[in-house]
């Protein structure tokens, strides 16, 4: 089997000046695990995923203790941090190399790819451009797909 062959074909994708918290809703309403960033051509120049939301040290940004995502999407207005965070933009805080896949690389390839990096989605490309998502889920139904219902054989 082939990226090609259990990639997610239906994705959302964010451009690079994109709000940071547009990207973050979109995580949520689409329930991925990070989102390619392309630029006015459709080239990929970056992916926004679920950690670069977590760790923000290096911009200055410290949450407070309890319920940071909440603190971060504004219930109460005016702290300098929560403004900061909302002024910045995806460029800001994606990955400007991500590791992706072509379109015929194995699933022995791709799932290489995901334990080396420690990551659980990879995008997959064809000339250089994004044409699917493949994940720890798609491998993990091609799999079940593979060895068939229990009870049978």
């Amino acid at each position: 089997m082939r990226a090609s062959d259990i990639m997610r074909t239906s994705f959302a994708t964010v451009r690079p000046e994109a709000p940071l918290l547009e990207a973050l809703h979109l995580l949520l309403e689409t329930n991925q695990r990070g989102l390619p960033v392309l630029n006015r051509e459709g080239a990929l120049v970056g992916i926004i995923a679920e950690g670069d939301f977590l760790h923000r040290r290096e911009l200055g940004v410290t949450y407070p203790e309890g319920c940071w995502l909440e603190w971060l999407l504004g219930k109460q207005e005016g702290e300098l941090a929560r403004e900061r965070t909302r002024g910045l933009r995806v460029e800001a805080v994606m990955s400007r190399h991500p590791v992706c896949v072509e379109e015929n690389a194995t699933i022995d390839a791709v799932v290489k790819e995901m334990d080396v990096y420690q990551i659980s989605q990879l995008p997959v490309l064809r000339k250089r451009k994004v044409v699917g998502i493949v994940g720890r889920m798609q491998i993990l139904t091609a799999l079940a797909s593979c060895l068939g219902k229990p009870g049978k054989p």
